[in-house]
């Protein structure tokens, strides 16, 4: 067993991060803070935040919830935090790992952050620890393990690693961590939220205070290592320190639903805008993707969790409303009778070609067939938002004040994206600022 993944995560300074890497975790800031700004006022958030209490009331240490400022203990924080980023589905992701690693490291580390001073270099430090441990112990998780589990799975060795170094421990107490945290981590099955979609979702809501709880039982002198995605997986810690999963890996989404959508809701724009369609037009839609994304499905989502975990009704949303933004977040949506119309008309094709190549990245091939029998074929492609095909930083700003402006205010809205841009840099007093912004609740206080 090789411990060597602690003993990085014990001595990574600032210094040692790539700028390429940095300028992510700046992007990954803002982009999920705007996704917690919209996301807080859903029913998933408000019930995290109301049984946060119950599980762990504010004692000796506590911390704010984020966009929401009630004080509870840290790992009730985590998980009220990553339960109201999980709501909406527009996050960050890894698409080789299938999943999300800042929906759970945010909410944690925030929450360490809270009580303590800490500055924008010690910060941008454990955040990149809790990334990059993350996406590694997915690859590994999902290499080793028959069944498809959520991000919390793996998110809780990332968070139990960032953690534990956020309070100080050595190496070797960093390694238990690690250990306790994928072992009482959530191994929930990704594919019965797919099949059968509820609040459940991710899973970071218990992958991220896993990862907490692992770190301060290990700071008492709990054991637990190894952690075998960490220390019996080499072929995916071999190059740990010197290339950076964090730039190859991370996306961002233009849509708030799940990723193996986005390829299709890509192609039906790009085909209703290139050939100036009507939606009154088009009779039918046929959508040629991998397996998993064909029981995504999800042609009449009677929730905004069915609506997350589909494909066909987004798609239709899209080719109805041009696009998929605030407004169509609202429950009014599910039962608008034109995108049901062409959602009900949508065929999904599992096709073994799209299956084969997407394995770091997710294909379809869309067609829309109109009224008139004239067929419009978009060739396979993946999604924008990967390192390939990246959102420019105008566009995650875009989308930033896309959710966060009606919910936080364009002033408050306007000075996160101001301390965000450079928080890695910031001082204790305004990195201490930017934490108000992002916990306290509305109005701020």
């Amino acid at each position: 067993m090789d411990p060597s993944f602690a003993e990085f995560a014990a001595g990574l300074t600032l210094k040692d991060i790539p700028d390429d890497v940095l300028g992510i975790m700046r992007r990954s800031f803002l982009d999920t803070m705007g996704v917690a700004a919209i996301a807080s006022t859903t029913d998933m958030a408000k019930i995290g935040v109301k049984v946060a209490p119950i599980i762990g009331g504010a004692g000796k240490s506590s911390a704010r919830i984020l966009m929401n400022g009630t004080r509870v203990s840290t790992t009730a924080a985590a998980m009220a935090g990553a339960m109201t980023i999980d709501s909406v589905d527009a996050h960050d992701g890894t698409s080789p790992c299938k999943g999300h690693a800042g929906s759970a490291v945010f909410p944690a580390l925030l929450a360490l952050a809270d009580t303590m001073p800490i500055d924008g270099p010690t910060f941008a430090t454990l955040l990149t620890i809790g990334y990059e441990v993350s996406y590694r112990a997915g690859l590994a998780q999902h290499a080793t393990c028959a069944d498809y589990h959520t991000s919390g799975a793996w998110t809780a060795v990332g968070v139990g690693t960032a953690y534990a170094r956020g309070l100080g421990c050595p190496a070797s107490v960093i390694r238990h961590s690690a250990g306790i945290a994928e072992y009482h981590g959530p191994r929930s099955q990704m594919m019965r939220c797919i099949d059968f979609p509820t609040m459940v979702r991710d899973g970071v809501g218990w992958g991220a205070p896993s990862g907490v709880a692992a770190a301060y039982l290990a700071q008492a002198g709990f054991t637990g290592a190894p952690a075998l995605t960490c220390e019996d997986a080499p072929e995916f810690w071999a190059d740990f320190g010197t290339a950076w999963r964090i730039t190859s890996d991370t996306h961002y989404k233009p849509y708030p639903c799940c990723r193996w959508a986005h390829p299709s809701i890509d192609a039906a724009r790009d085909l209703m805008r290139d050939n100036t369609l009507s939606h009154k037009d088009v009779a039918r839609v046929e959508i040629q993707t991998f397996h998993m994304a064909t029981r995504l499905a999800g042609q009449t989502p009677a929730t905004p969790d069915e609506f997350a975990y589909a494909i066909a009704f987004p798609v239709a949303t899209m080719i109805v409303r041009g696009q998929i933004g605030v407004p169509e977040l609202a429950t009014e949506t599910l039962q608008d009778p034109e995108i049901l119309r062409i959602s009900q008309n949508t065929q999904l094709i599992d096709d073994p070609h799209l299956t084969e190549i997407s394995i770091g990245k997710r294909w379809a091939e869309v067609s829309i067939i109109l009224h008139d029998g004239r067929r419009f074929d978009a060739v396979p492609r993946s999604p924008r938002g990967d390192a390939d095909m990246p959102l420019s930083d105008a566009e995650i700003a875009e989308k930033f004040h896309l959710f966060a402006d009606p919910v936080l205010g364009e002033s408050r809205a306007n000075e996160i994206e101001m301390l965000t841009a450079n928080f890695d840099s910031l001082k204790q007093p305004d990195f201490a600022r930017l934490l108000d912004l992002c916990l306290n609740g509305t109005p701020l206080a």
